[in-house]
């Protein structure tokens, strides 16, 4: 997920492909962490992250 549809302002990202699905979460210097969820329910309780993330790009 992108901020302003910029490439450079990246949100989070989603991988779905396997069995285990990951939320990919980034630092301050864009480094992708990968936590494992199990619903898409369980996003919600990254909700602070999330919002953290965003503010850096304001």
């Amino acid at each position: 997920m992108l901020i302003d549809d910029n490439n450079r302002r990246p949100l989070c990202r989603l991988h779905f492909n396997r069995s285990q699905k990951y939320l990919g979460l980034f630092d301050i210097d864009k480094n992708e962490t990968r936590h494992p969820i199990e619903t898409l329910d369980d996003i919600y309780s990254w909700a602070d992250v999330l919002k953290a993330t965003a503010a850096l790009y304001l």
